[in-house]
């Protein structure tokens, strides 16, 4: 009987080697579109382990042969064409570096094959592209991720725990800064800002560029709620500069219980991602990735650094392949997730629909 048992087990272990051998493997990953300047990131964890770079589609032959993975992916692996790119590839998961109105081509490409895919935020430029976008990723059971810098920072996470415990009771306020002095002020390259500042490939300027850090934290923090209604002003301060979409956003978002201040410019002597939350018995303050401040009613405010995050929670790439390979389940209250990101892409719309008109927009469930 014992020998038996060891037998069993020996044929079940060796079953599950395969499945093993699989996960320790670094992700077949394809990289469609090289315009997007976070291309950095790509180019900056290849040889980590956590990924190999199987494929590389980029329709324009000049930014194709010369880009930021030249000389670091050999030139053999980019494609003009994205179909035969991702057949011959055959990459377990595309991360998507091009204008935001290519997101939804990426996805009707690689959904059909199974293939899963990350966007650098924002998810869409349109609610409509947006829902199609789920509708694809649902009918065949990828996933679809959406990557904000703000998502690894340690602080977020901190801040929300802290929340969740009740520390600052009550939460009826959040004020969102995300921005920096402009895109073309802090030198981007001219093949990014060719359709970061153009209002149909990105879906506006300042107000998607950056308003959609600060949704994409208030969906989180307030448990993919949808707001009752959206109020924005968009300005141009620069249209020297911008004379085609806006350089500042102020967008109120209303709650039932809390009001959601988020501000994006392209207008800011320097750059910032932090935010206060208000609770009916104290306040956080999230300074930057890892410093925060917490001050409670009656007493001194505290300095704290936030703790690290744990592995592979702390970074894009590290995430996404945990999410493949099923080390980890993206819930729909995530802040990658194609839930809240719908509810990100819906309320931008809003915003831009409330500046143009001058009036609240609620927004539909």
């Amino acid at each position: 009987m014992q020998m038996k048992r060891l037998l069993t087990l020996i044929v079940l272990a060796l079953a599950a080697l395969p499945a093993l051998c699989q996960n320790n493997k670094p992700l077949r990953l394809a990289v469609a579109g090289v315009t997007h300047d976070h291309l950095w990131n790509v180019a900056n964890a290849i040889g980590r382990g956590d990924f190999d770079v199987v494929g590389v589609w980029e329709p324009n032959d000049g930014y194709r042969q010369q880009n930021i993975l030249t000389g670091k992916v050999s030139e053999k692996l980019f494609y003009k064409d994205l179909d035969r790119m991702l057949d011959r590839t055959r990459p377990e998961a595309v991360v998507a570096y091009g204008p935001i109105a290519e997101h939804l081509r990426v996805v009707e490409a690689c959904a059909p094959r199974h293939i899963h895919v990350m966007v650098e935020k924002p998810l869409a430029t349109t609610y409509a592209d947006a829902q199609r976008i789920q509708q694809l990723a649902r009918r065949y059971g990828i996933m679809v991720l959406t990557n904000y810098e703000t998502s690894w920072y340690a602080t977020n996470h901190e801040a929300k725990s802290m929340v969740e415990a009740g520390k600052i009771g009550r939460v009826f306020r959040i004020n969102m800064y995300d921005g920096h002095e402009g895109p073309i002020e802090i030198n981007c390259s001219k093949r990014f800002t060719n359709w970061l500042t153009d209002p149909v490939q990105n879906g506006g300027g300042a107000v998607t560029d950056f308003g959609c850090y600060g949704i994409n934290l208030a969906t989180w923090l307030l448990g993919n709620q949808k707001p009752v209604s959206v109020t924005a002003v968009l300005r141009q301060n620069k249209p020297d500069v911008y004379p085609r979409v806006d350089d500042d956003a102020t967008i109120l978002l209303n709650y039932p219980q809390a009001t959601v201040s988020v501000m994006g410019s392209w207008c800011w002597p320097a750059g910032r991602k932090d935010m206060y939350i208000y609770g009916l018995e104290g306040t956080i303050y999230q300074r930057n990735g890892t410093d925060m401040e917490l001050s409670l009613r009656g007493r001194k405010p505290q300095a704290l650094q936030a703790p690290a995050l744990q592995q592979p929670l702390d970074d894009s790439f590290r995430y996404l392949r945990a999410a493949v390979r099923g080390e980890i389940k993206v819930l729909p209250t995530d802040l990658a997730s194609i839930e809240n990101n719908l509810i990100v892409v819906q309320i931008l719309e809003a915003a831009i629909r409330s500046s143009r008109t001058g009036q609240t927009v609620t927004l539909a469930d």
